[in-house]
């Protein structure tokens, strides 16, 4: 399944929206999406994970990049409705514990 990323800027919530695997080769795509240029006015950026069926340790990789660039920009970041395959990876790197996770941006 091929990766799509969805941005939406929404008042003060820079919304990624991913859906699709995030692999080894899809996941400098989203690191793109969550390092590359922050709009300025965000104060938190969500990641929507609830259309990803599959994640390897790269997305996972990419998604502590991604908090990186956040609090380098001093913003929040926050991981919403990862699907029950994401989370529990998130589980077992016991990242869950790291990233705010959210029903709803």
């Amino acid at each position: 399944m091929a990766l799509q990323i969805d941005r939406k800027n929404a008042s003060d919530i820079y919304l990624v929206t991913v859906t699709g695997e995030v692999d080894l080769y899809s996941s400098p795509e989203l690191r793109e999406a969550l390092t590359g240029n922050l709009p300025q006015d965000a104060r938190t950026v969500c990641v929507d994970l609830s259309s990803v069926p599959y994640m390897d340790s790269s997305g996972v990789a990419t998604l502590v990049e991604g908090l990186r660039a956040a609090k380098s920009a001093n913003c929040g970041f926050a991981i919403v409705a990862p699907s029950a395959q994401v989370l529990k990876v998130l589980q077992l790197s016991r990242l869950d514990t790291v990233f705010e996770i959210r029903d709803t941006a």
